[in-house]
């Protein structure tokens, strides 16, 4: 399938049709990564960016204690609650 690359403000830009967009999983909104690789510009799906702040929210101690098997306290490692 050929499309036509159009002006779009300074940059250029590419209409992805439909039906390829809906195959590749794409929809409005949908952040990219864009790579140049020799003749061939190169579209994926960008990877989510997590932070830990954002994965730890409302993590408590008895919470994390609740998620692994810790087994009992031994040694130096034993605190009081």
């Amino acid at each position: 399938m050929q499309v036509k690359i159009a002006r779009w403000g300074n940059s250029v830009g590419v209409r992805i049709p439909r039906d390829v967009a809906r195959s590749a999983g794409l929809s409005e909104g949908v952040h990219v990564e864009i790579e140049a690789k020799g003749d061939r510009i190169v579209l994926s799906r960008a990877r989510p960016h997590y932070r830990l702040e954002d994965l730890l929210a409302g993590m408590t101690p008895r919470a994390m204690r609740a998620a692994f098997d810790w087994e009992s306290d031994r040694g130096r490692e034993a605190v009081d609650e």
